[in-house]
This record gives structure tokens, C-alpha cells and sequence, in this order.
């Protein structure tokens, strides 16, 4: 089938939307795959309306974004950066979290559910680097280190048993309520963003599914953009995905040897 789909990917401008499956190769777990962790997923109702549940998140996701910085891109982040800079892709719309895409020389990202990189705040709307939030942390925490084994989720929380000591930072702003730039549960995708994802996958003469399984409303609302327009779609995933009866080509197999060969063969040696 890997051959199939490299004959339909031939010739044609490529959009990409790459999920979760992307990136395992880098040490970031699945949200469904053999072995993905069990998770109970911030919701943003509750996040916004508990004191526990933003001290219990940001303990974790803090301890997830010392883990997450410390992820490299794989073969398959970098096989579509050579797709891209070579003129085949026409942009890439993750449902990751991570900045592999842009470390791998990827350009045209759309972070469909946010990204961890950044924060906001809630009140007064400022945006920070997430290393100067991580910094305030460790100055109102010095006691937290990273544990050796800790429980990483896709979207770079972490499970912790205990954070009742655990001091939340405030805007250094305003002093109002932060938050990573992640889509939580129960969050609409801002319309922008969801409008930027859907001319990514617009502008694609075939449009590549690479590592999600298909079951966020996200994905299957772009996919529906290229379905209308009759655009074939080839999906590279380990595991059965919600649109494998509607693919022109489905490719098991991992994300990196897979896309490693699509690029091969693609793109010209120098």
C-alpha cells in the first residue's frame, strides 16, 4: 500500500494533518495506541472555576513541559520538513501540542488544538513565553524537580499523586488567572485558528493524514473540507482510524519509516 500512496502523493500539492502518532517516536505518548496512558483531561469549565484543579494542572504541566523541551523531532518530523522545503507541501495542520514540526524546518504549521509553548492570560489577555512562566514556578516552588519516571501525557501534562503545596503563578501583569495556549476539553478551537487549519488542507491537491487515529470532531471537520471538494485522502497510522472506508489509500505503519520512504522517493537527490 506504501507504493499506492506514493503514486498518488506524486505530482500533487500535499496537505498534511498529522495528530499524536507523529510525534511517539520522539518519546511522546499516544492518546489511543498500545500502552497510551489512562488520563483524566483537564476540562475548561473546571479549570476555570476551581483552585484545585489549576493548582493540581499546573503542577503537572509544568512538570510535562520540563519533559516536553526535552523531546527532539524524528524521522518522520523531518521527512515532511524535506517534503515542505522542496515545494510538495502546501502547509501541515497538527493536533499536536509540541513544536516538533517547527524544530524538524517545517514553516507552515497551524497548531490546531494550541501548542505549550506559550501562555495567556485570562483576564487581561497577555501573552508570555512558557519559559518565563516556568521560571516564576521554580522561584514560588523550588521544591519541585522532575521525577524519574513520571507519567507523560500527549498534551505534556503529567499525573502527579500530591500538589497541594504547589504554588500557581498569577499574570505578572494583571495578577489574573494563566493559561497554557492549549485547547482544553470543553474549549472551542478559536475560529482563526480553525480557519487557518482549513485552507491548509484547502490548498492540497491530496491531503496526507499522518499519525491520528481521526476520533477529534477537529480532524474530521477538515477532512470533511477535502471530502466535499473530492480530494483523496492517504492515511498513515498504526491502527484502525474513524475514516479508513473513506481514504483513497491507507497505509499501516509507523509515521517515520513511512514518510521517510514517501519523501525518498519524492523528492529529487541533489
Amino acid at each position: 500500500m506504501l507504493d499506492t500512496a506514493i503514486d498518488l502523493l506524486r505530482g500533487r500539492r500535499i496537505a498534511v494533518l498529522t495528530g499524536a502518532g507523529i510525534s511517539t517516536d520522539s518519546g511522546i505518548p499516544d492518546y489511543r495506541g498500545a500502552g497510551a496512558p489512562r488520563r483524566t483531561p483537564m476540562v475548561f469549565e473546571t479549570f476555570r472555576s476551581s483552585e484545585d484543579a489549576r493548582r493540581r494542572y499546573w503542577a503537572g504541566s509544568h512538570l510535562g513541559w520540563q519533559r516536553f523541551a526535552s523531546v527532539h523531532p524524528n524521522d518522520g518530523h523531518r521527512a515532511l520538513a524535506r517534503l515542505e522545503e522542496a515545494g510538495l507541501v502546501s502547509g501541515i495542520a497538527t493536533q499536536n501540542v509540541d513544536d516538533l514540526h517547527e524544530r524538524a524546518g517545517s514553516q507552515e504549521v497551524v497548531h490546531v488544538h494550541g501548542q505549550m509553548h506559550t501562555v495567556t492570560c485570562l483576564d487581561c489577555g497577555t501573552t508570555f513565553s512558557r519559559e518565563r512562566i516556568a521560571a516564576e514556578i521554580e522561584l514560588l516552588n523550588p521544591w519541585i524537580v522532575v521525577p524519574e519516571q513520571v507519567r507523560l501525557q500527549p498534551d505534556g501534562d503529567v499525573e502527579i499523586d500530591a500538589a497541594q503545596d504547589f504554588e500557581v503563578p498569577a499574570c505578572p501583569v494583571c495578577g489574573g488567572m494563566l493559561k497554557p495556549d492549549v485547547v482544553f476539553f470543553g474549549e472551542f478551537v478559536p475560529p482563526k485558528t480553525f480557519a487557518a487549519a482549513r485552507d491548509v488542507i484547502a490548498a492540497g491537491d491530496v491531503v496526507l493524514v499522518a499519525g491520528s487515529s481521526l476520533m477529534v470532531n477537529s480532524g474530521t471537520r477538515l477532512l470533511e473540507v477535502a471530502r466535499r471538494s473530492e480530494v483523496p485522502i492517504v492515511i498513515v497510522n498504526r491502527g484502525e482510524t474513524k475514516w479508513d472506508g473513506r481514504a483513497a489509500v491507507r497505509v499501516e505503519g509507523g509515521t517515520s519509516e513511512s514518510l521517510t520512504a514517501i519523501a525518498d522517493s519524492l523528492v529529487a537527490p541533489f
